[in-house]
C-alpha cells in the first residue's frame, strides 16, 4: 500500500509543478514535467501489472519447452523462430535465458528446445504462452512458392526449485547418457556428460546437455522433471475442478492459442482474447507484452 500511496503523491506533486510551470510559460520545466509523469506512468503500469498475477506460482522463474509439430522441416523452421522470439523477450525484460537442451532439425530448425527463463514473475508472464501457436507463410523451403501451415507446441511450468517436495522413487527412473551435440547433430564433446531421464508410470522424458558434466546435468534434469511431475499434478487437480464445474477441458495439442500469418496477409492474432497487431515482425522480434497483457486481463475477467 505504501507504493501506490508515493506512487499517488508524486502524481500530485507533478500536477501541482505543471500548473506553476504552465502558468510561468516554463517550457524547460514542462519537458522535465512531461519526462517525468511518462517515468511515472510507466511505473504505474508495470505496478498495475503485478497485480494481475496473483498465483501461487506466478512470482517464480519458468521453465519454458517448445516442440515442433508434423511437418518436418517447416515445423522445425517454426519451432526455430518461437525459440529466438522467447530469447529476445527475455532480453528485453532483463531475465536471464539458459537453453537446458536443444534437439535440432535433420535440415534446419529444432525438433524441440527447453529453457529456463530467470527473472521476477518469468512464470506469470509466460503461462500466457501455453499452447499451439500456428503460423501461415510462403514457405522458404519449397521451390513452388506455396503456403505453407505450420505448427509448434509451448508448453510453461513454473520452476519449483527445492521449494517444493516432490517424491520420487528412484525406480521409476531410466538413466541414459549420451554425447552433447551442437548444430547439426556433431558432438561438441568426447565424453558423455549429456543426460536423458525418462519417468516411467508416467513416460515423461526430460533432457539436459548445458552443465559440464554428468553429474551436473542430472541434478539439472531432476530439477525440471520434479517441476514436470508438480505441474502435472496441477493440471489433473484443475481437470477434476472442472469437470465438477461442467467445464470442457482441453490441453496439449488441441488447444491452439495463437495464429502468426506472414501471408497473404499479416496479423498476428490471439484467439483467446481476440488481442491482433499487424506488425508480427516486432512480435517474432521479442515484442509480446500486448499480447501478455491481454490475456493476464482476460484471465482476471473469467475468474
Amino acid at each position: 500500500m505504501g507504493a501506490w500511496r508515493a506512487l499517488e503523491a508524486k502524481a500530485q506533486e507533478l500536477d501541482e509543478l505543471l500548473d506553476l510551470a504552465e502558468a510561468e510559460g516554463d517550457e524547460t520545466l514542462m519537458a522535465e514535467i512531461a519526462e517525468e509523469m511518462a517515468a511515472l506512468q510507466a511505473k504505474l503500469d508495470k505496478m498495475r501489472l503485478r497485480l494481475l498475477m496473483s498465483g501461487p506460482h506466478d512470482e517464480r522463474d519458468a521453465i519454458l519447452s517448445i516442440y515442433a509439430g508434423a511437418g518436418g522441416t517447416e515445423a522445425q523452421d517454426w519451432a526455430e523462430m518461437l525459440l529466438r522470439m522467447y530469447l529476445r523477450w527475455a532480453e528485453r525484460r532483463g531475465f536471464t535465458a539458459e537453453i537446458i537442451d536443444q534437439m535440432e532439425g535433420e535440415e534446419a530448425g529444432i525438433k524441440s528446445a527447453t529453457v529456463a527463463i530467470k527473472g521476477p514473475y518469468a512464470y506469470g508472464l509466460l503461462r500466457s504462452e501455453r499452447g499451439v501457436h500456428r503460423l501461415v507463410r510462403i514457405s522458404p523451403f519449397d521451390n513452388a512458392h506455396r503456403r505453407h501451415t505450420s505448427f509448434a507446441l509451448v508448453e510453461v511450468i513454473p520452476d519449483i526449485g527445492n521449494t517444493v517436495e516432490v517424491e520420487i522413487n528412484p525406480e521409476d527412473i531410466k538413466m541414459e547418457v549420451f554425447h552433447a551435440s551442437g548444430h547439426g547433430g556433431q558432438n561438441v564433446q568426447k565424453t558423455s556428460t549429456a543426460v536423458r531421464l525418462t519417468h516411467l508410470p508416467t513416460g515423461i522424458v526430460v533432457s539436459c546437455q548445458n552443465e559440464r558434466s554428468q553429474v551436473q546435468n542430472r541434478e539439472r534434469a531432476m530439477a525440471v522433471l520434479k517441476a514436470r511431475l508438480y505441474n502435472l499434478e496441477l493440471q489433473r487437480q484443475e481437470e477434476e475442478r472442472a469437470k465438477l464445474r461442467g467445464e470442457h477441458v482441453t490441453a496439449g495439442w488441441g488447444n491452439q492459442i495463437r495464429s502468426y500469418v506472414l501471408h497473404p496477409y499479416r496479423m498476428v492474432k490471439d484467439l483467446r482474447t481476440d488481442w491482433e497487431t499487424g506488425n508480427p515482425t516486432a512480435v517474432l522480434d521479442g515484442d509480446l507484452d500486448g499480447l501478455i497483457e491481454a490475456y493476464l486481463h482476460h484471465m482476471v475477467g473469467k475468474e
